[in-house]
C-alpha cells in the first residue's frame, strides 16, 4: 500500500499545532485530543516516517530540521484539502463549518479518488485493495461530511458530479504534496528522489533524452517517470499534481490556465519536410505556390503546429490548402513522408535521425519558414524538492546551450 494512505490527517494537522505551541500539553487542548493520545500519535508518525519529528526538551518541543520540512509539506497538503472542502460547501450553498476538514479521513479520500478515476465501485475496490462495500461506505461518509452529492449513477457506471471532479483535483494535489514530502525524507536518508515529467513530440526525440541522460548521471539514485500524452491531458495531470513538469510544449498566449506558469526554454525553427527524393528538392527556388501542388499531412485544428502551418501560407498571402491527412503522431507522419510526395511541417528534432540517414530532408522555401518558442510548464504553487529543482535548472541550461548544438 502507498505509504501516504497510512497517514492520519488529523494527526498531521496536530504537528503544526505542536510546532507553534511548543509543547504537547498546549497543543492537545487545541486539537481536542488528550496529551497521551497526542503523544501516541506523534510517536506513530515518527515510526511510520522513520524520522524524528521533534526534539523533546524540558522547556518544550521543537521540530528537528527534517521534522520542520515534513511539517511544511503537511501544512501545504492540508491547505489543499481545506480549499477543496470550502469549495464544496460554497458551491453547494452550505454554511461554512469550522475545521470541517478534520472530519475527512484518508480512507474516504482514497475511495473517492479511485471511484472518480475508475467510474466503478468494483473497479475502484480492486485498484485500492478494499472491499466494494468498504469503498461505497467511505464515499457515502465523505458525502455526508461535506453535505453534497459527489457521485451519481449513469447506467452501470458511476459518474462524478462536476463538484466532485473539482474537489478531487484538490485531493490529488494534497496527495502529491505528501508524496513529495516522503521523497524529501528518502532523499535525506538515502540520496534518492522522484520526478514525473510530461513530454510532447517536440522534446521526445532529442532534447528530453539528452536531458534525462545528463540528469541520471548526476543523480544516480533518482527515479524519473516520463509520460507521453496530448497537451490537454498533460495539462490536466499537471494541475492535479500527477506530474511535476511538462517539457516541450509550444508557448501559449495567454497561459492555458491561471494556476500554471510557462517558462521559455528555447526557440525552435520549423521546416517543410518531405522525402529526400521529393520533386521540390530539385527546384532552385521553392515558392508558396509550389507547395500547393502536393498533399499535406498536418495535425488537427487547434494544435499549435497546425496554427503554424496555416500561418506559413497566410504570411505569403495564400490560404492554406485542405490537408489530405490530419495526424497528431510524429511517428506516423514521418513514415508517411517516406511513401511518396507528401509534405509536412516539423521541428528539426522531429526528423533529425531520418535526415541524418538521408531518408527525409527539409525543403527550403523562398522567404523562410517560422520559429516558435518552446516552454517548460509548472504549477504556480509548485514547491519542488532540491532534486526536482535541479532537474528544472538543467532543462534551462540545456535550453540556453541549444542554439550552439544545432547542426
Amino acid at each position: 500500500m502507498d505509504k501516504i494512505y497510512a497517514l492520519n490527517l488529523r494527526h498531521l494537522d496536530a504537528l503544526s499545532v505542536i510546532a507553534r505551541a511548543g509543547s504537547m500539553s498546549a497543543a492537545a487542548e487545541q486539537v481536542s485530543l488528550s496529551q497521551p493520545a497526542l503523544a501516541q500519535a506523534v510517536g506513530k508518525l515518527e515510526r511510520n516516517l522513520e524520522i524524528r519529528l521533534f526534539e523533546r526538551r524540558a522547556a518544550g518541543m521543537r521540530p528537528t530540521a527534517t521534522g520542520l520540512a515534513w511539517i511544511i509539506r503537511a501544512e501545504r497538503a492540508l491547505r489543499y484539502l481545506t480549499q477543496g472542502v470550502r469549495l464544496v460547501r460554497r458551491s453547494a450553498r452550505l454554511a461554512p463549518l469550522a475545521h470541517i476538514e478534520r472530519r475527512v479521513s484518508m480512507v474516504q479520500l482514497r475511495a473517492l479518488v479511485a471511484v472518480e478515476h475508475c467510474s466503478s465501485y468494483a473497479a475502484a475496490a480492486d485498484q485500492i485493495g478494499l472491499s466494494q462495500p468498504a469503498v461505497y461506505r467511505a464515499v457515502q461518509e465523505l458525502q455526508d461530511t461535506l453535505g453534497a452529492e459527489l457521485l451519481v449513477r449513469a447506467g452501470r457506471a458511476v459518474r462524478p458530479t462536476d463538484l466532485a471532479s473539482r474537489f478531487v483535483r484538490f485531493a490529488r494535489l494534497m496527495l502529491a504534496e505528501l508524496r513529495t514530502g516522503l521523497d524529501e525524507i528518502a532523499a535525506g536518508k538515502h540520496g534518492v528522489g522522484r520526478i514525473s515529467i510530461g513530454t510532447l513530440p517536440m522534446a521526445r526525440a532529442v532534447f528530453l533524452p539528452d536531458l534525462l541522460a545528463r540528469f541520471a548521471q548526476e543523480h544516480p539514485g533518482a527515479s524519473v517517470e516520463v509520460r507521453e500524452a496530448p497537451y490537454d491531458e498533460l495539462l490536466i495531470a499537471l494541475r492535479h499534481g500527477d506530474i511535476d513538469l511538462v517539457i516541450g510544449g509550444a508557448m501559449r498566449h495567454p497561459a492555458p490556465a491561471n494556476d500554471v506558469e510557462q517558462e521559455s526554454l528555447f526557440d525552435d525553427e520549423l521546416f517543410i519536410v518531405g522525402n529526400s527524393a521529393h520533386p521540390l528538392r530539385r527546384n532552385k527556388v521553392v515558392t508558396i505556390q509550389d507547395l500547393l501542388a502536393y498533399p499535406w499531412a498536418v495535425p488537427a485544428l487547434g494544435v499549435p503546429m497546425r496554427l503554424n502551418w496555416g500561418t506559413l501560407f497566410r504570411t505569403h498571402g495564400v490560404e492554406p490548402p485542405t490537408p489530405r491527412i490530419e495526424c497528431g503522431s510524429v511517428l506516423v507522419t514521418r513514415g508517411l513522408m517516406l511513401k511518396g510526395e507528401w509534405l509536412t511541417l516539423m521541428s528539426l528534432d522531429q526528423f533529425l535521425f531520418e535526415r541524418q540517414a538521408g531518408a527525409l530532408a527539409e525543403i527550403p522555401i523562398e522567404g523562410g519558414v517560422l520559429r516558435r518558442r518552446m516552454a517548460m510548464i509548472r504549477r504556480s504553487d509548485w514547491r519542488p524538492t532540491s532534486m526536482q529543482e535541479h532537474f528544472a535548472t538543467m532543462a534551462r541550461e540545456m535550453g540556453a546551450e541549444r542554439p550552439h548544438l544545432l547542426p
